[in-house]
């Protein structure tokens, strides 16, 4: 399956666990297991080019478990299928977001109008704070 639109990964790669899931659904949440775990190994995945792994390893570091396993849970809707759609469709956002590459940001001087523009608000409010304040006694 094509994941983040630039990385072919094995259906074999994807470990899927099923549990007992809460809300909605009345007693057939007692009896099915409609909750999803999917957990992929990225730090040991054949697919991933080496180009994108540091990327991703770099970006994704925080959410991946000791094993290097990303992890992704789903147990929003009342059946198993669409709990793995929708687990699919978050390790996919989670993939893309990873691995687009950010613009540098290049830095910028202000213009002299809003430096002019913030000098005088503070003169402005300067003044203000000084027409509020009493008479000073001198002894």
């Amino acid at each position: 399956m094509l994941l983040a639109g630039k990385i072919f990964v094995l259906e074999s790669e994807l470990n899927w666990q099923f549990a007992q899931s809460g809300g909605p659904g009345g007693q057939n949440v007692n009896k099915v297991c409609t909750a999803v775990r999917l957990s992929w190994n990225l730090r040991g995945s054949p697919s991933v080019p080496e180009q994108f792994r540091d990327r991703l390893l770099a970006r994704l570091g925080p959410r991946l478990n000791e094993a290097g396993e990303l992890v992704v849970t789903a147990r929003e809707e009342r059946t198993q299928h669409a709990n793995r759609r929708i687990a699919l469709a978050k390790l996919d956002a989670l993939l893309a977001e990873a691995m687009t590459v950010r613009k540098m940001r290049r830095p910028t001087k202000p213009t002299a109008a809003s430096v002019r523009r913030r000098l005088e608000s503070k003169s402005r409010r300067s003044e203000l704070k000084n027409s509020r304040r009493g008479p000073l006694d001198e002894e």
